[in-house]
Formats: C-alpha cells, sequence, structure tokens
C-alpha cells in the first residue's frame, strides 16, 4: 500500500463517520457510540490486522502507524465532545436502548494505540441496570479514575458545556419558565429528543423524567463535575414545574372555605392536569415511534439504507467506461484498453470513477492469455486505486494461473490464503461469478492442482419472497416440494437397506426373490415413481391391490423401455420410423401401400442390427403384485411428516402420511391405502395445476408404429399388447403364436387403419366446457360438479341416537351409507372429468393420433384409457379431424341429418323429414351456436346435448360461408347401426321378420325394433289387465321405448333375467310418477313379457342363439374351453375357468387372489354357455367393422368407428355408407353357422370316439349331434341390404 493512501485512510474514515452523524438524527445517537466502539476496536488491534480487514496491503511503517493513530486521537476527541453534547438531550433515549459505553482513557480518548495496559479491546464494560442513568462522560468511571476523567476534560468540553447553559438559559427566557413555575407542559420544558412519561396516580401527577433523574442523581456523586453541571440544568425545570402543584393541592386540602384565589388556582391545576396527561399521551406515542424506528435502523439492510448519492454521480460515467473496455476487448484492440484504463488510473481525479469490476474487465483479458504479469500489475494497480479486490479479480487470476501450466502450487495456495483472509469463500467463485467459455474449468483445474478432493458445492436451496402479500402463496405452494425432498431422500435409504436384506437373505434357491427386480432401474427412478403415485391418490384411499398393480406395471414398463436400449434398438427403430412417415406425410397417398407393408419393406432394407421384434417376456401377474406391494410397503413405512405442519397446535411428532388399513367391499375384507388428512390439504394447498401422467396413456404426438405382428406395433417404446386379456391370462397369446403371419394381416392392416387417424381440438367447445366445469359443473350437461356441491353427511351424537328407536337408526345409518356413497360417486366422476378436460387443454393445439388394439373378441379401442373418441358425450363433441375436406354438395345436408340423429326427437322420421325439420329450426340452431350459454339454450334438451351443440357451430359456420360447398370441414358425422346385434342375427338366421324389424329391409321410413317391442310389450299388459292382474293395471301409460330399449339391446349380448329386471328398474326409478311400492313387482313383470316379445318377434334368432348357448355348455362339460376363428382368421378362446384361491404373502399383508383363467382348471360351465352367443356376435360385428375400415382406407376415406357406429367427413358419407353395406353383405353371404359347426366338430369331436364311448358315450354322441345340427335358415335375400336406407343411419 502506498503511503499516500495509508496517510489518507485516518481522514476518509474520519470524513465517513462526520457525515453518518450528521445526517442521523438524534434518536439514532446509539449508532454514534457504536461507532466509536468500532474505531477503538480498530484502534486497539495491532496496525496488521487494520490493514487487513479492510484492505490487501503491504505492513506500514511504524512512523506511519504512529501518526495514523495521532490523527484519529484527534477525531475522536471531537467525537467525545460531541457525544457529550448530545448526551444532555437524549439521556432518556439511552437509557431505554440500554447504550453500553466504552471507559474512558485519562487522554480523554475511547481508547489508547495499544500501549495502555487499562483499556484494551475486548474488556468488558459494566452495563446499567433498567432504570439507571448513564454518565455523560463515557459511563461509569472505574475507580479511580473519576478524578483523572474530570481533570482531563479538554477545551472542547468546556466550549459545549458553555453553549448547553446559554441554550438552556435562553429556551427558558423564551417560554417564561424562569418566573412562571405552575407552567409543566412538558414539550416546551424539553429539548428536541427528549420525553417524559406522565404517570397518573391518586396522590397526583409525577413525570417520570422526575423519578429517573432523582434516582441518577443519588447514584452519580463519583462523577464527573462537568457530568453533574449538565445533569442538574436538565433536571432544575422539572423540579421547578412539579413543586408549585403540590403545593396548591396542599393549600386546597387545608382551607374549608377556599379563596376566589384558590379557586383559580385549582382550576389552572386541573387545566393543566388534563394539559399534561394530553401531552403525556401523545410524547408516549412520539416515544414508541422512535422506539420503533430506532429497532428499524438497526435491522435494516445496510444496501438499503445508505446514501446512494455517489452511485447516481458516478454511475453514468462508470458505464460509459466499462462499455468502451467491452467494445475494445470485443473487437480485440486489447493496446487500447489497456491505455485507456492506464490514462484514467494515472489521474487521481478519474482514478475515483474506476471500481473494481473495470479493472476485472482486463484482469479477464490477460487471463485468457495466461499472462501472469500482467495479473500481478493488475492487483498493484488495484492497491493503489484504493480498492479491494472482489471475487472477479481472484477467479481471473485462478484462471490465469489454470492456463498456465508451469504455475507453481505455491502461488496458488497464496491467492486462495488471501480470498480466506479476505473473507471471500471459494465456494462462491462457482455460485456469484458468470463464467464464459472454458473459464469455470480452468478455475478448476487450478484449484485441483492443490485440492484435488475439491468440489464445488452450489446452494440449490430457492430462498423464499419475504413479502406478507405472497408468503402463503410460496410457503403453501414449496411445502409439498420440501416435503417431496425428504420422501425422495427417506425412500432412496429405505431402499438401499432393503436391497442389501434381501440380497444376503439366506432363502431357498427355489423361492424367488425380489432382488433382481429391484436393481433393473436405478434407485431414483424406483423413487420417482412411488411418489409420482401419491398425486393420482383419492383423498378416499385406494385398494392395496390395485396401487400394487400400478406400481409394477410402471417399473416394468420402464424396463422394457430400458432394455430396448441396452439392446440398441432405438436408434435402429428412429431411423425406420423417420422413412415411414413419409409416407403418411405425403400429399397424394399411395392407398394401395399398406402401411404394414412399408414398414416391412423398411425393416428389410436395414436388415442389420438388432432386431426390432424383442422377445421380452411379460411378468407373471403374481410377480407385478408382489414388487408392486413391496414398494407401497416402503411407502407406508418411511414417508413421514410433522404432525404440526399444518397446524402449529398440534404436538410435532413424526407421522405417516399413508395408513395401510382394512375395508369391507361386497362382504370382503380389503386391504387399503389411504392418505393422511395433512397429505390431502398439502395437495391441495399447493395449488399445483399439472397432472402427471405416463406416457402410454395419452394419445401419441406422432403417428403409431404400424402392427406388423402380434407382438409389435402402437407406441414407439412403450410395450403394448395387439389382444387384451385378463391379467395372467396367456391362452391368447398362445392361439395368436401358432397363426400364420398372413392369417392376421386383414386384422392388422384394420388396426392400423384406426390408429392412423389424425386428431385436433374442437377449442370453442372445450372453453364452454372447462367454463361450466369450473363454474359448479352441471349434471343437466353431463359436467360433474365439484365436491362442494356434493351432500353433507349426517352427523348424529351418541346422547340422541340413545333416544331413538331401532327403525330409526336403521334408518340414519342408511342415510349415512348413500350420503357417503355419493360423495365418493361424484368425486369419481369429478375426476374422470377433470383428467378428460385436462388432456383436452393439453392438446388444444396439438395433432394426435390414438394407438388401437382389441379385446378377446376382436373388437378394437384405442390404447389412452382416458380420453379418446369411445368416451362420452363430452370427449366425443371437443374431438374433430385433424384433416379436413369441403362439404361439397351434400355435406350441408348430412351435417343436418346428422344434428336431429342427435337430438333424438325424430327417429321414426324418413331422412328428408330430418332434413325437413332441421331447416325449420334454423333459428334456434343459430342462437345456439351464437349464444350457447345466454340463449334459447335449445341445444341443452337433446340426447347428446355437447355433440348437438358442436354440431350446431359447424352448421353456423358453413351456412355463413361464400359458398357452403367448398367449406372445409373437419367435422365427423356418425352413422349408426340399428340394434346391430339384431341385425347379425337376423342376417344368419335370414329371418324376414327380424330383418324387417332392424331395417335390413329396404322402408320409406325407418323401422325401430325398440318400439316395436314397447307395442308388443303393451298389448300382453292390456291383455293382462283386463284379466284383472294389479301390476298390468298399475303399468298402465308408463310402458315407453326407453323402458324397454337397454333390455332389448343387450339381450343379443347374453343379458340374463335378472340382469334384465335391474336395467327396467332403474328406468321405472326414473319416472316421478310412478308409484315407487310397485318398482319391483313391476320390473319382474316387464321382463317376462319382453323376453317373451323377443321370442315373438325373432324365432330365428332364439333359435340360434339357444344353439350357441347348448353347444357351449356340452363342450365346457367335456371339459374343455370353446374356441372359435373370425371369418377374418381371427383365433378367439374363452377364458373362463373354475377359480382358485392363491395367496400371496406380502410384507404389508397376506393378499388372497381369486384365479378364473388358469387353464389347469376345469372351464367354469355357466360362464361359458352364456357368454358364448354374445361373444360370438360381438366377433362377427367387429369383422364387418375391420372389412369396412379396409376397403374405406382404399377408397381415401378418414374412417373411425365406434364399435357399429361409423363416423367419416360429411362429405364421404355416401361413400361409405355403400362400402359398410357392401361388406355386410359379403360377410353373411359365407357360411358361417356351417363354417362354426365344422370348426366346432373337428376341435371337440375327432379322435376322442374310443376313450368317450367308454366314459360318457351318450354326453359325446348328445355333443356330436348337436354340433353337427345348424340350424335352419329363413329365405331372407341378403342383397336387399345394398338397397336399405336406414340399416346405418
Amino acid at each position: 500500500m502506498s503511503l499516500l493512501r495509508l496517510c489518507a485512510f485516518p481522514k476518509c474514515l474520519s470524513g465517513r463517520i462526520l457525515l453518518e452523524i450528521s445526517v442521523r438524527r438524534v434518536p439514532y445517537v446509539d449508532h454514534c457510540l457504536t461507532i466509536r466502539n468500532n474505531i477503538e476496536r480498530h484502534i486497539s488491534e495491532p496496525p496488521w490486522t487494520s490493514q487487513r480487514r479492510h484492505f490487501s496491503a503491504l505492513i506500514p511503517k511504524k512512523e506511519d502507524g504512529k501518526k495514523r493513530v495521532w490523527e484519529q486521537s484527534q477525531l475522536l476527541d471531537v467525537l467525545e465532545a460531541r457525544i457529550q453534547q448530545l448526551q444532555s438531550d437524549v439521556i432518556v433515549d439511552v437509557q431505554q436502548e440500554k447504550v453500553q459505553f466504552v471507559k474512558a482513557s485519562k487522554s480523554g480518548i475511547g481508547a489508547s494505540s495499544g500501549n495502555s495496559p487499562k483499556n484494551v479491546f475486548g474488556e468488558r464494560t459494566e452495563v446499567p441496570k433498567a432504570g439507571q442513568t448513564v454518565s455523560k462522560g463515557g459511563g461509569q468511571a472505574v475507580k479511580g479514575e473519576s478524578k483523572d476523567a474530570s481533570a482531563s476534560k479538554s477545551r472542547w468540553m468546556e466550549k459545549l458545556s458553555q453553549e448547553k447553559k446559554t441554550k438552556t438559559k435562553k429556551l427558558k427566557q423564551k417560554l417564561g419558565l424562569e418566573d412562571k413555575p405552575v407552567k409543566s407542559s412538558k414539550g416546551k420544558l424539553m429539548l428536541p429528543g427528549t420525553s417524559h412519561k406522565t404517570i397518573s396516580t391518586k396522590a397526583g401527577i409525577k413525570t417520570a423524567s422526575t423519578v429517573k433523574k432523582s434516582k441518577s442523581l443519588k447514584n452519580q456523586e463519583h462523577t464527573m463535575a462537568a457530568s453533574k453541571h449538565e445533569h442538574s440544568m436538565a433536571a432544575a425545570p422539572v423540579a421547578a414545574a412539579n413543586v408549585p402543584i403540590r403545593k396548591a393541592k396542599g393549600k386546597g386540602k387545608a382551607s374549608k372555605e377556599p379563596a376566589p384565589e384558590l379557586s383559580e388556582a385549582r382550576n389552572r391545576a386541573e387545566e393543566m392536569e388534563r394539559k399534561a396527561e394530553a401531552k403525556a399521551r401523545e410524547l408516549a406515542e412520539v416515544e414508541e415511534l422512535e422506539r420503533k424506528l430506532n429497532q428499524w435502523a438497526v435491522s435494516a439492510r445496510p444496501e438499503l439504507v445508505q446514501d446512494n448519492s455517489e452511485a447516481r454521480v458516478y454511475g453514468d460515467v462508470q458505464r460509459s467506461v466499462r462499455c468502451y473496455l467491452e467494445a475494445c476487448v470485443f473487437c480485440g484492440d486489447i493496446d487500447r484498453a489497456h491505455r485507456f484504463l492506464l490514462s484514467h488510473h494515472r489521474m487521481v481525479s478519474r482514478r475515483n470513477l474506476l471500481n473494481i469490476g473495470l479493472y476485472n474487465i482486463m484482469m479477464r483479458v490477460w487471463a485468457k492469455k495466461g499472462s501472469l504479469n500482467q495479473i500481478g500489475r493488475m492487483f498493484i494497480l488495484i492497491e493503489e486505486a484504493g480498492l479491494k479486490p472482489n471475487l472477479g479479480s481472484y477467479c481471473a487470476a485462478l484462471e490465469c494461473m489454470g492456463r498456465n501450466p508451469d504455475c507453481s502450487p505455491h502461488v496458488i495456495n497464496r491467492v486462495l490464503r488471501q480470498m480466506e483472509e479476505d473473507g471471500l469463500p471459494v465456494d462462491e467463485l462457482f455460485s456469484h461469478c458468470v463464467f464464459r467459455q472454458d473459464e469455470r474449468d480452468m478455475v478448476l483445474r487450478a484449484i485441483h492442482t492443490v485440492q484435488p478432493d475439491f468440489q464445488s458445492s452450489i446452494n440449490t436451496i430457492l430462498q423464499t419472497c419475504s413479502s406478507p402479500l405472497v408468503k402463503d402463496f410460496y410457503t403453501e405452494r414449496d411445502l409439498l416440494a420440501v416435503q417431496r425432498l425428504v420422501w425422495h431422500k427417506a425412500l432412496v435409504g429405505a431402499l438401499r437397506e432393503g436391497k442389501i436384506i434381501l440380497a444376503s437373505s439366506t432363502q431357498k434357491a427355489v423361492r424367488l426373490s425380489l432382488y433382481p427386480y429391484l436393481c433393473l432401474l436405478d434407485e431414483k427412478d424406483y423413487v420417482d415413481i412411488m411418489i409420482q403415485s401419491l398425486s393420482n391418490l383419492p383423498p378416499s384411499g385406494e385398494s392395496l391391490h390395485i396401487l400394487a398393480k400400478e406400481l409394477g406395471n410402471r417399473v416394468h414398463n420402464r424396463f422394457c423401455i430400458r432394455m430396448k436400449g441396452h439392446n440398441q434398438m432405438v436408434d435402429k427403430l428412429s431411423h425406420i420410423y423417420n422413412e415411414y412417415t413419409e409416407l403418411l406425410a405425403k400429399d397424394s397417398k399411395e392407398f394401395d401401400v399398406l402401411p404394414r407393408e412399408r414398414w416391412w419393406k423398411l425393416e428389410a432394407e436395414h436388415s442389420s442390427g438388432p432386431s426390432l421384434l424383442g422377445d421380452e417376456t411379460h411378468w407373471p401377474h403374481m410377480v407385478v403384485v408382489e414388487l408392486g406391494t413391496y414398494l407401497v410397503d416402503l411407502m407406508v413405512k418411511h414417508m413421514k411428516v410433522n404432525s404440526d405442519l399444518l397446524n402449529s397446535a398440534y404436538d410435532r411428532k413424526l407421522i405417516p402420511v399413508l395408513y395401510h388399513m382394512y375395508t369391507f367391499r361386497s362382504n370382503k375384507q380389503v386391504g387399503f391405502i389411504k392418505p393422511h388428512p395433512i397429505l390431502t390439504q398439502m395437495q391441495q394447498d399447493a395449488m399445483d395445476t399439472t397432472l402427471t401422467f405416463d406416457s402410454y396413456v395419452m394419445p401419441m404426438l406422432c403417428p403409431p408404429v404400424p402392427w406388423t405382428s402380434a407382438k409389435f406395433g402402437a407406441y414407439l417404446l412403450t410395450p403394448t399388447k395387439m389382444m387384451r386379456a385378463v391379467e395372467g391370462a396367456n391362452q391368447h397369446e398362445i392361439l395368436l403364436e401358432k397363426c400364420q403371419d398372413a392369417d392376421l394381416h386383414a386384422v392388422l392392416d384394420s388396426l392400423n387403419q384406426l390408429g392412423n387417424a389424425a386428431w385436433r381440438i374442437n377449442q370453442p367447445l372445450l372453453d364452454i366446457i372447462i367454463s361450466i366445469f369450473n363454474d359448479k359443473g352441471s349434471e343437466k350437461l353431463d359436467v360433474p360438479p365439484p365436491n362442494s356441491e356434493a351432500p353433507k353427511i349426517p352427523r348424529y351424537n351418541q346422547q340422541d341416537s340413545a333416544t331413538f328407536t331401532s327403525a330409526e337408526k336403521a334408518h340414519l345409518k342408511r342415510e349415512v351409507v348413500n350420503a357417503k356413497k355419493k360423495c365418493s360417486e361424484m368425486h369419481s366422476l369429478r375426476m374422470d372429468a377433470l383428467y378428460k378436460l385436462s388432456i383436452a387443454n393439453h392438446m388444444r393445439d396439438e395433432v394426435f393420433w390414438f394407438p388401437h388394439n382389441m379385446d378377446f373378441r376382436g373388437r378394437t379401442y384405442p390404447c389412452p384409457p382416458y380420453f379418446n373418441h369411445l368416451g362420452s358425450d363430452v370427449t366425443r363433441a371437443v374431438l374433430v379431424f385433424a384433416e379436413g375436406k369441403p362439404l361439397g354438395p351434400g355435406g350441408l345436408q348430412w351435417l343436418k341429418i346428422h344434428l336431429v340423429n342427435l337430438t333424438g326427437l325424430k327417429k321414426r322420421s324418413s331422412l328428408a323429414g330430418r332434413l325437413e325439420y332441421a331447416n325449420t329450426i334454423m333459428e334456434d340452431i343459430l342462437d345456439s351456436a351464437d349464444n350457447p350459454l345466454i340463449g334459447k339454450k335449445w341445444w341443452q334438451n337433446a340426447d347428446e346435448p355437447w355433440q348437438t351443440l358442436a354440431c350446431c357451430m359447424e352448421i353456423a359456420n358453413a351456412v355463413r360461408s361464400p359458398d357452403p360447398t367448398h367449406f372445409i370441414s373437419h367435422f365427423p358425422v356418425h352413422q349408426d347401426g340399428s340394434c346391430n346385434g339384431l341385425q347379425h342375427y337376423a342376417a344368419l338366421g335370414r329371418d324376414v321378420i327380424g330383418a324387417t324389424s332392424v331395417n335390413l329391409i329396404p322402408c320409406e321410413v325407418p323401422q325401430d325394433v325398440y318400439s316395436g317391442v314397447a307395442q308388443q310389450v303393451e298389448e300382453f299388459r292390456v291383455r293382462d289387465a283386463e284379466k284383472g292382474l294389479k301390476i298390468a293395471q298399475v303399468l298402465e301409460g308408463f310402458i315407453s321405448r326407453k323402458v324397454v330399449k337397454q333390455t332389448v339391446m343387450t339381450v343379443v349380448y347374453g343379458v340374463t333375467r335378472y340382469g334384465g329386471r335391474l336395467q327396467i328398474e332403474k328406468r321405472l326409478k326414473e319416472i316421478d310418477d310412478f308409484p315407487k311400492e310397485y318398482v319391483w313387482d313391476a320390473s319382474h313383470y316387464l321382463v317376462h313379457q319382453v323376453f317373451s316379445s323377443l321370442k315373438e318377434m325373432f324365432t330365428g334368432t332364439r333359435e340360434i342363439q339357444d344353439w350357441l348357448t347348448e353347444s357351449a355348455r356340452l363342450i365346457s362339460k367335456s371339459g374343455s374351453t370353446v374356441e372359435w376363428v373370425t371369418p377374418l382368421g381371427l383365433p378367439i378362446i374363452q377364458p373362463y375357468h373354475r377359480s382358485r384361491t392363491q395367496m400371496l404373502k406380502a410384507t404389508i399383508q397376506y393378499l388372497s387372489f381369486q384365479i378364473t383363467h388358469d387353464s389347469k382348471e376345469r372351464p367354469d360351465t355357466v360362464k361359458q354357455k352364456n357368454a358364448f352367443p354374445p361373444n360370438f356376435i360381438h366377433s362377427l360385428d367387429s369383422t364387418h367393422m375391420m372389412l369396412t375400415a379396409l376397403y374405406c382406407y382404399s377408397a381415401g376415406l378418414t374412417f373411425v368407428s365406434v364399435h357399429d357406429c361409423f363416423w367419416t367427413h360429411a362429405i364421404t358419407v355416401d361413400t361409405m355408407n355403400k362400402v359398410c353395406r357392401e361388406q355386410f353383405v359379403a360377410l353373411h353371404s359365407q357360411p358361417i353357422l356351417q363354417e362354426l359347426s365344422n370348426f366346432l366338430l373337428k376341435k371337440y369331436c375327432s379322435g376322442l370316439q374310443s376313450e368317450v364311448k367308454s366314459k360318457k358315450f351318450l354326453e359325446y354322441r348328445r355333443m356330436l349331434l348337436l354340433l353337427a345340427k345348424v340350424p335352419q335358415t329363413g329365405n331372407f335375400d341378403l342383397q336387399r341390404v345394398k338397397e336399405s336406407t336406414y340399416f346405418f343411419s
């Protein structure tokens, strides 16, 4: 350090202190005293310590140190005198703040220069007690020092004392207090900054300052004479003001007849008392405010309260210099930048404008060049400028040393020690410095030279905003995030310990261990899966079996994806997929090249490398559940939270987040995992607006991989089964593996065609649905209301229930059960709608696809379970085709007909009648489109209200376009089969009557089978009512199409009389006027009449159904399950076997499973025979749909199906109808029943004669004769279906 800088240090320091004293108000005098103490501390230390604290400098010479101490001693003389002067004004304030004074030395300086042994830094000083005043000279004098202190009072002290006397005298004269002792206005008796507290008692009024002054004067006899004089000057006016009041009151008490003068004096005294009390309250308030200001001044951050005037003056200049240097450096003109900095440095006036950041710019330049000499010169310049190196300076130095391989480790150690002495941790280099290019690596290289094990520890804990306005927002949101980090750490540790225990266990080698399954993924992946499951856990809990299955399946899916990466399949798959998508992206589609064929060719072209068709084995269901149960057990045991987290009134203790409990479902005890209310509240308060889903439950943002075999297709990485089955059933996989690849091509291609249909969101309609969802929902519009709208669960006290009868108690219990059931149902529906709308909102700006697979009967389904076009009215309404096509000449008419179909108003009308009706209600259609929530709301009365509203909007946009025929429509138009199950039965049996009822025969108006059955049942009812049957008389006027529709529709799918009765009972309960006491009898009566009516109307249908049922009964009774092959070559087997119980001995509990798919068990005869007819019909309608899909693809149509409901663009409805009818005729032109009979005979009757004759020859013969006897068919002409307008309409 230069001598000039060293000598200037005390002057700068004194100037700064005087500036701070001048700008602070009197109540902040304790800060001045603190400053003095700090100065004493610095001076009492050795000179090297003082220099090191503020600067990085060299050791000064001895003469310089003496001169510096002498100048500081002069400064402290001035400060001592100023403090003496201020203390007389603020003695009460100093008392309240309990300021600690240092002992005064003989020379009158706060501390010696280090030579005096009596006053050394760190020596303890006495702190005055409460209510005790502090002497003005510098605190209570030490014994033997008071005389020296008073004798050494300087001329400054005398001068200031004289000025104080003069000021006090002038103030008293001005206020007139010398000759008027009655005045007691405290504001006028006090100098600015003082305060007195008035204490009211019964005896009279005394000022608090008087009491304090009297005590202090008695205890201050050993203080300095100047201090005594100032005390007397300050206390004298107060005493003079109080004495006359006591005299006046004394006179008032002694005189019996007060004179007028005494009365006037008493009134003046009372008036003065009131004024004194008011002034005392005011002063007390002022005193409290000043106390708060003192506290704020102590606690305030220095950077917020310091004066920034200098920064304002030099800010623009420094920015200009900095910009100039940065521009020169960027251009590579290093010499110009260096000269510019040196020119400012050499001039003292300009040097003051420079800050450390400007020097650091050049230091970074020299660090890049590895010039240690230049770095050293820059440090010298920094010292000459009186600046202190910061983190950026040391960072540049270390970077330079890291780039210089010849740098000595001793030099690096000196830099690190200097940083430590300056109070700059090395870790802060990496958290506060800004690095460019490889600067961070160079700094680390230098540090690793001397500290090889050093690792930068960057603080990852985010600081929370302290504003009370957003405190709850951040704390409630971060609370769950912090807890998740704690749980993550606890679960990782628990998983490691569990793996160690499992690895070291000495169990039998035959028994399978979970240890290998816990080593497939990283520990973090297992924990992420566990924590993710919390977000989907409902407040009411979830069964252990379901939760364990979900966790196990997630682990299995991640393992399969990781296995593909390990086998190097991902790169090859990506390359082939990119070329495959080129076909789908072409404007001119090549419909003669199927997606499956294109993929197969690409795979053949890239035959090198791994095979895409993996041989991964699906985990058994028991392994999946056992693994999931183990993870659930870890969660229950190790995920804990403090009990007082949300309510500080509770005692703090760690409690589990999840509880394992038992409940009863269908009279069976079920293990249940229920979240603690604290977790539920935390999730609600966190306001987490993000739902986490697995990728395989979301729509794909790219076209699906085409199915090329039963094991490969759909998702890119996630394993997907082509045929869904019961968990653990593998009979279907075995059958598919036996099939030839060519036999499955039609099935695979139809799945690919359905999956390649691109979708997008109907945004205007979605916004309306979301607004209603957020506004308490609407049961009428199928938008579930929130839980707040659920009925309150009744609460009853034990005391009140004691007075109830048993019947009343039972009624109350039913009310509670019903209320809980209703709440649970509302919550489930609300969450289901939340999932669907959240996914739709997430996809609102995307084009997406639904990959498809099928069940064991061949019926197709989208793979994403939550959101797809098979969903409810709400879900279907928000989906439109991504590809738009012009309406063409007949497209607008089909939109209008489709609208009427959605309303359900004109089902018995012809297409022309429906179109005419749509034209008559155009006003309502346009009003619904323009004002859906505030208009006439015509659309809300439709059977499918949301699809109706969507169609109204499409029609409004089309009719308002310049040319509706050229209007580009993305809207899907539906064509629904007329009771499709009965259509297939009628076609199989060539039943003319049945075919007429289900519109296989052309008619002018559509035939409604449901209305026909209702009419037939009504005829039966009238006949029975005339006979006097009571229930038939009660049902008069209540038999309608709606009552019998569901039962008629499901009879062909195997519904029993019991199931049909429940369906009719539900419909009768929905009728408000129907007497509830007759619901059971009426439903029992009607189900018999419906079955009788169907038997009369569909004689051929009943014969085929009976033949299928009896065949399945005999086959299953012989010990075999029923199998058959669809006309497209898809093998089907019914996986219904007698159930057996399997026990899983998990740690958390024993789980009992009813296994119904074990092929080693005998077939379940009842299920086999009841399921065969509907399953067979389902296989036929799926075959018809697949055929339609394939030929629509060849015709260039966009085709999507919802089982027996086909969707396409409005312009292609006519083409789709033509294809649909042609393929139905082609399908049923095949001898389906005869081929089925031949297959069953070959499967179950060949080669068994010798064995069966010896055992159950009669049963075998009966089965043989039955299977060979195909039901007779009628004379219905299938070709007439092609002409039927209402076959699909």
